[in-house]
C-alpha cells in the first residue's frame, strides 16, 4: 500500500501558469510512489484582489457574500492544477471544500472545521487519482452555506485532511526553504530551523508568524499529525520538521513579528470585561465585521483595555466603525507585537534581557505580555522592524 501524503501549496507557488506547471510536474513525480491529496491556495495575490474588488462596490460587504466571492480563488487553482496533471498523464480530480466533505460551523469569513466526511476523496484515492482540494473553504451542514476558514485557512484544510485519513505526513510547501528564527526579509542573519515542537510553533503562529495558520498547528498537535514545512521548488530534505518534545536547554528559539502589522488598543467604558467583549462582538456582528484575533485584555478601575489584531481589511473596518462609537475609544497609535518564543519565560532573566535590548535600541515598550513559552513586547508599528532586529541577538 502506498504511503499517503497530504501536500499544501501556497499562493506564491501557484502565482502563474509556469509555476502551476512546475508544481504539477513535482506532484506527478511524487504520485508514482505515494497516494496524494494536494490542497491549493488561490493563485498569487488573487484573494487580495478579490477583497479590493469587493471594497470598490460595497463599504460593508456581507460576510456570506464575501465567502461566495473569495472561494472562487481556490477553485481556479484546483481546476488548473488538475488540468495540468492530467496533461502529464497523471490522473487527477479536483474537489471544493464542500465536495470533499469539510463541514464547518455556521460562521462566515472565519469558520471552524467541525467534521470531515471525505467519502468522495476516499473513492478517488482508491482509483489511484491524485486529489486536488480547494483549501480555505468548507460548508455548514445546517445552513448548507459555503464558508471560509480565515486567512491562511488552506493550512487548516490540509491538516484536517491529513488527520481524517491518518496520513503519513502533511507537507506545507511554500516559496521559502524552511521556518526561520525570524523573517529573513527583515533580519538578514535569520537562520533556518531544522525542527520545532508543536507548542513552539503554536506560540509563534498565535503571535503573528506567517509560517502557518494557528488553527492548523493546534489541530496537528491535537491529532498528532506529522508536519513538514519546506520549499515547493525542491525535492531535497531541506525544511522544518514539527514534532512532539522540546529541547529544554535551548532557551530562545525564534522571533515572531505580528504578520498583520496592526494591533489596535481599544478602551471600553464597560468595567466588566465579559460585557465589554460581548458588546464588541455584538457591534461587529451588526456591522458584518469578522471578530479579529483577541491578543490581550487588561482590566483597570475605570475601563477595559482590549488588544486586537487581524488582516488589514478587517482592522480597517474596525477602525472606521469604532471612530463613531461612544462606548469604545481607539488609542491614537497603531501598534505591533514582537514575540520571542522561548523556554524559561516565567523567570525574570529573559524578560529582563528583552527589555534591555528594546531600551538599547531606544524603542518604547508599551506593554510586556508573558506566557509559559514567550515574551511579547507591544511597540509602535513604526518601530516593529527595528525591534525584531534588536531582539534577534538573543537567539
Amino acid at each position: 500500500m502506498k504511503p499517503l501524503i497530504v501536500q499544501k501549496y501556497g499562493g506564491a507557488t501557484l502565482a502563474d501558469p509556469e509555476k502551476i506547471k512546475a508544481v504539477s510536474a513535482r506532484v506527478a513525480e511524487q504520485a508514482k510512489e505515494n497516494s496524494l491529496i494536494v490542497v491549493v491556495s488561490a493563485m498569487g495575490k488573487t484573494t487580495n484582489s478579490l477583497i479590493d474588488l469587493a471594497s470598490q462596490v460595497s463599504s460593508h460587504p456581507q460576510r456570506r457574500e464575501m465567502d461566495m466571492l473569495l472561494t472562487v480563488g481556490e477553485r481556479i487553482s484546483m481546476s488548473l492544477v488538475s488540468m495540468a496533471l492530467n496533461d502529464l498523464g497523471c490522473p487527477a480530480i479536483s474537489f471544493t471544500g464542500s465536495q470533499a466533505g469539510i463541514f464547518t460551523d455556521d460562521s462566515h469569513v472565519n469558520a471552524f472545521i467541525k467534521d470531515v466526511k471525505a467519502f468522495r476523496v476516499e473513492e478517488a484515492l482508491k482509483t489511484d487519482k491524485v486529489v486536488i482540494l480547494a483549501g480555505f473553504q468548507g460548508v455548514s451542514p445546517t445552513t448548507k452555506e459555503i464558508t471560509t476558514l480565515g486567512r491562511g485557512g488552506s493550512d487548516t484544510s490540509a491538516v484536517a485532511m491529513a488527520a481524517a485519513f491518518k496520513a503519513d505526513r502533511c507537507e506545507i510547501l511554500k516559496d521559502v526553504p524552511a521556518v526561520f528564527t525570524a523573517d529573513p526579509n527583515i533580519v538578514k542573519s535569520a537562520r533556518p530551523l531544522q525542527e520545532l515542537s508543536y507548542d513552539q510553533l503554536m506560540e509563534m503562529t498565535f503571535w503573528g508568524a506567517k509560517v502557518l495558520h494557528y488553527r492548523s498547528v493546534e489541530l496537528a498537535k491535537l491529532r498528532d499529525v506529522p508536519l513538514y514545512i519546506g520549499p515547493a521548488s525542491s525535492k531535497t530534505s531541506d525544511g522544518t520538521l514539527v514534532k512532539k518534545g522540546l529541547n529544554m536547554f535551548e532557551s530562545c528559539k525564534a522571533l515572531s513579528l505580528n504578520s498583520h502589522e496592526t494591533v489596535l488598543e481599544i478602551k471600553s467604558q464597560e468595567k466588566n470585561t465579559a460585557k465589554a467583549l460581548k458588546q464588541l462582538q455584538d457591534l461587529f456582528e451588526e456591522k458584518q465585521i469578522a471578530f479579529p484575533q483577541l491578543l490581550h485584555c487588561e482590566i483597570s478601575k475605570d475601563n477595559t483595555e482590549i488588544l486586537l489584531t487581524g488582516p488589514q481589511e478587517i482592522m480597517g473596518a474596525v477602525k472606521r466603525e469604532l471612530q463613531n462609537q461612544k462606548q469604545f475609544s481607539l488609542h491614537g497609535t497603531d501598534f505591533s507585537t514582537v514575540t520571542l518564543t522561548c523556554t524559561g519565560a516565567t523567570s525574570p532573566e529573559i524578560p529582563q534581557r528583552v527589555l534591555e535590548k528594546i531600551d538599547q535600541a531606544q524603542i518604547q515598550a508599551h506593554k510586556l505580555i508573558m506566557s509559559a513559552m514567550s515574551v511579547t513586547v507591544l511597540v509602535e508599528a513604526s518601530a516593529r522592524k527595528q525591534a525584531i532586529e534588536s531582539l534577534h541577538a538573543l537567539i
